[in-house]
């Protein structure tokens, strides 16, 4: 009998998530979720293999369309072929310009809604994703009642953390290598695995979460190495890019079990809370967390430019 590989043994007790817009990739590796954001669908629909699905979002959405109309529909479309491929649920991104607009926030993911149900999608297959600001938790509070889950990105800091556990939300995504990249940045040098900030940030949000009870899943994302995954590995969810699959996949090193509920039910915490009030200020506190929250959602609404931009020069 040959020994497994170690994405073979994460998945036994982590849910392996892929972080990509490119369909062979998620053939290739097997995850059963699968997100995008607006620089993956970007970078997807520069590819030749993915053009038709730009003319099919123009052609659908009519001549008449506005070009956020497009890009919705081009989102939505990328998210049916990825759940022909995957088993569970696609992620799919509110326009990251509505981050400090709870009723925009909520109107737009009714929308995307709407589409996936139009296709016979039903709503449990899909996360709406939205940035972890005040204004982005409220409103996935609001779609939580509908029974419309959300994963709620751009998420930094324990105080984000704690109040979209607050809020009943679904899903995070807490960024860890771009924690990481932040405090090499601010410090100069490099960190291990076990040191690593990002791992300690999202090791303290699911130690946390299962010491409280907590049903919000933990999904670590944003990886710079492996060494950061096979330390979080026994975390709920993992969205892993493909090329950190593939390098998962070739090795046959053992990987221990390091998250563990049963350990962290015992971890001596505090249960704390947040108001809009305290949450800000905690936000404002933490320098990483404000600025790369903040330099997240300019990249992203950067990234849905260039998407409007490519479907303008299409249309002619």
């Amino acid at each position: 009998m040959s020994t497994p590989n170690q994405l073979e043994q994460l998945k036994q007790f982590t849910v392996v998530v892929a972080d990509t817009g490119d369909f062979a990739s998620m053939k290739q590796f097997a995850p059963r979720d699968a997100t995008t954001n607006p620089s993956l669908i970007l970078k997807a629909a520069a590819m030749p293999d993915y053009a038709w699905l730009i003319d099919r979002a123009i052609q659908e959405a009519g001549p008449s369309a506005a070009t956020g109309q497009v890009i919705d529909r081009l989102l939505v479309l990328f998210g049916l072929e990825i759940l022909k491929i995957v088993p569970g649920r696609v992620s799919t991104e509110v326009d990251a310009r509505l981050s400090f607009d709870r009723d925009g926030t909520v109107a737009k993911a009714h929308e995307i809604i709407a589409l996936y149900e139009k296709a016979g999608i039903p709503r449990e297959r899909i996360l709406i994703k939205i940035a972890s600001t005040w204004e982005g938790i409220k409103a996935a509070e609001l779609l939580q009642r509908e029974q419309i889950n959300c994963n709620l990105t751009l998420l930094f800091s324990f105080a984000q953390a704690v109040a979209c556990a607050e809020a009943g939300i679904r899903l995070i995504s807490p960024f860890v290598g771009r924690i990481l990249d932040w405090h090499k940045k601010s410090t100069g040098r490099d960190f291990a695995p076990t040191e690593d900030p990002g791992v300690k940030s999202v090791t303290q949000i699911y130690t946390y979460y299962k010491k409280f009870g907590h049903a919000t899943e933990v999904m670590g994302a944003s990886f710079r190495n492996r060494g950061e995954i096979t330390e979080l590995a026994g975390c709920d969810l993992l969205t892993i890019a493909p090329p950190l699959l593939a390098e998962l996949q070739a090795s046959t090193e053992p990987l221990a079990r390091k998250l563990d509920p049963a350990a962290a039910r015992v971890a001596d915490l505090k249960k704390i809370s947040f108001d809009e009030a305290s949450f800000r200020f905690a936000l404002n506190e933490d320098a990483m967390a404000t600025e790369k929250t903040a330099e997240g959602i300019r990249l992203f609404s950067a990234d849905i430019v260039k998407l409007e931009q490519l479907i303008v020069q299409k249309r002619g």
